[in-house]
């Protein structure tokens, strides 16, 4: 979790902050204490109507295009640096299909647990696997879990403006 909190938080430009987007149900999984994400701006997608207005900085949205219109906003722009996607599978999934989509930073996490919910099968089309200095690197471990960072870049995507 500090390694998600770092990547999703930190900003170069002190005066913005990142965007992150998550769907409903992710949204829901978060205990009520920590929401929203604090020192981000929370964008929950959702096909049922949400109310998070009681939320700072927390916007609920019924479609990737309305996600995308916000991301253009040019007033809105100058508020956020980066855009992050934290879930769920569908959402990945549709990032991952999206002509925006840039980067994924894959954490494999090297235990068993029983689960519902899965990462979409990783298709290495158009995609190849770098470096990013801001990760750790090679196995890391939490509590006792091994974990281990994988960073693949879109070779063919336009940059959002």
């Amino acid at each position: 979790m500090a390694h998600f909190t770092n990547m999703t938080t930190k900003t170069q430009d002190k005066c913005k902050k990142n965007v992150v987007i998550l769907g409903r149900t992710s949204w829901d999984c978060i205990p009520e204490k920590y929401k929203p994400l604090v020192d981000r701006i929370n964008f929950v997608l959702s096909t049922k109507k949400l109310d998070l207005s009681q939320y700072k900085d927390t916007y609920a949205f019924s479609s990737w295009d309305e996600i995308v219109n916000k991301l253009k906003d040019s007033e809105f722009r100058q508020r956020y640096e980066d855009v992050w996607v934290c879930g769920g599978s569908k959402i990945y999934e549709d990032a991952m299909d999206s002509k925006y989509f840039y980067r994924l930073y894959l954490t494999r996490i090297k235990k068993d647990f029983e689960c519902d919910t899965f990462f979409p099968k990783l298709v290495i089309d158009n995609i190849q696997r770098i470096s990013d200095l801001r990760v750790p690197q090679g196995v890391q471990e939490e509590k006792g879990i091994k974990w281990e960072v994988e960073v693949w870049e879109n070779t063919k995507v336009p940059i959002l403006n």
